[in-house]
């Protein structure tokens, strides 16, 4: 009687691990840049960098023009975004055959498939790529599915091996079927292309209240993933669609609606543990300036300016609400906007640096033991989280691995390791 109750048990908890191993311990960009497929370059990254840094340099010259920026942290923060512009301009990007492409002609669609191929090939040989990079094909409807399919395979000819964390992204997703045919797809393509077993992955969009709530009143979103059969990384949240189906008026449609936050919470809950990386919408309210030329008045100048500021501070209100619910990615939509992006996430994560250190040097030196530093309680789930604060600001930027190891009393094997349970076992040892 003892073995079978020992047996269920254990079967219980292999399944459980099986389904929710937890954090995958990839890097996980900060954002994926949106851009149309026809556009795309080898250098793509290094010329949205530049016009970036133009911004910059217009409309923030001086570290206390970052207005959404603590003003103790600005000169700290000024600096880095200048150092990211330049080295790093763009994490993760998407040439896209969706919303930002159009419906074309096919002979259109065909001819770009390839040519875009054969960039994202030569910047893959040139080093000039994002660290990572993908395409967005056709929604699997029944109008768009076969012109989805055929850009999908004409792509990947063209492109020969694939580049690090090469992702194709499945937008409007309503059912699990969809997400199946997409790996159905890679199974027939991988070894007709060559291509190692396996090597392709794929990330779903959540944009319709049908992948949240399906019509036997169940949460659809487990399920998605579990029809990539081991190939899907991420999921990614489709702000305007998703309000546009759930009836919001176009003035309402905004990344922290409670229409939005709802659908994000259910996202978290169904991908908690399973490394599922998720991702935040974009904010369409973009800086561009209202008036061109070089010989502008005082009041245009002052009119741009205002206007450039204004989507920045909406920009920077929503990443920071996005990050405050634990979405670490968003997109962005225009090169000006990486300003943003940059700045906000460098301060959130600045901000809390001097807690956050004090809180992990007390925690490891204490073996995990529950412990207080202040008024903040910590038990051993905290460990980790802690470690992973430390890894997302030496990821994107905002510390240099050396300034993490000396806040958080780590060794570099420790903080690579990215294993709060390994460190106390070898701490212990």
């Amino acid at each position: 009687m003892r073995e079978e109750i020992v047996d269920r048990l254990q079967s219980a908890n292999l399944r459980f691990i099986r389904l929710y191993p937890g954090d995958s311990g990839r890097r996980q960009p900060v954002h994926t840049v949106y851009g149309g497929a026809h556009l795309f370059k080898a250098d793509t990254a290094s010329r949205l960098g530049a016009l970036a840094l133009r911004a910059l340099e217009e409309y923030a010259p001086k570290p206390s023009d970052l207005a959404w920026v603590p003003e103790a942290l600005a000169p700290k923060v000024h600096a880095r975004v200048v150092e990211k512009l330049r080295r790093e301009p763009v994490e993760d990007f998407r040439a896209d055959f969706e919303d930002g492409y159009g419906n074309r002609p096919d002979d259109e669609e065909d001819g770009h498939a390839e040519t875009a191929a054969r960039e994202m090939a030569a910047g893959m040989a040139a080093g000039t790529l994002p660290p990572f990079i993908g395409i967005r094909i056709k929604p699997f409807t029944e109008e768009l599915r076969e012109r989805s399919f055929r850009t999908l395979e004409l792509f990947l000819t063209a492109l020969g091996p694939l580049p690090d964390n090469f992702v194709v992204t499945l937008p409007k997703v309503t059912n699990p079927e969809q997400v199946a045919a997409l790996a159905d797809l890679f199974d027939l393509l991988e070894p007709a292309l060559g291509l190692p077993g396996g090597s392709l992955h794929l990330e779903i969009m959540v944009e319709t209240p049908q992948s949240i709530l399906d019509s036997q009143g169940r949460c659809p979103l487990p399920l998605l993933v579990y029809a990539a059969r081991g190939r899907c990384v991420a999921a990614h949240f489709g702000t305007y669609d998703y309000t546009a189906s759930c009836n919001i008026t176009a003035a309402h449609q905004r990344m922290d609606h409670p229409a939005c936050d709802f659908a994000k919470h259910m996202m978290q809950v169904a991908f908690a543990g399973t490394g599922i990386q998720i991702s935040d919408g974009a904010t369409n309210v973009l800086p561009v300036a209202p008036h061109r030329g070089e010989e502008l008045t005082a009041e245009q100048i002052e009119e741009n300016r205002a206007v450039v500021h204004d989507a920045w501070w909406l920009h920077s209100q929503h990443i920071r609400h996005s990050l405050i619910n634990a979405f670490y990615q968003g997109w962005d939509l225009h090169p000006a906007q990486l300003v943003t992006r940059y700045a906000t996430v460098f301060a959130f994560f600045l901000e809390g640096l001097d807690a956050a250190s004090e809180r992990l040097r007390n925690f490891v030196q204490k073996a995990a033991q529950a412990t207080l530093v202040g008024d903040v309680f910590d038990d051993a789930a905290t460990g980790q989280g802690l470690l992973n604060y430390f890894l997302r600001a030496v990821n994107c930027g905002a510390l240099s691995e050396e300034e993490a190891l000396e806040r958080s009393g780590l060794t570099l094997e420790e903080l690579r390791g990215r294993s709060f349970v390994k460190i106390l076992a070898n701490r212990r040892g």
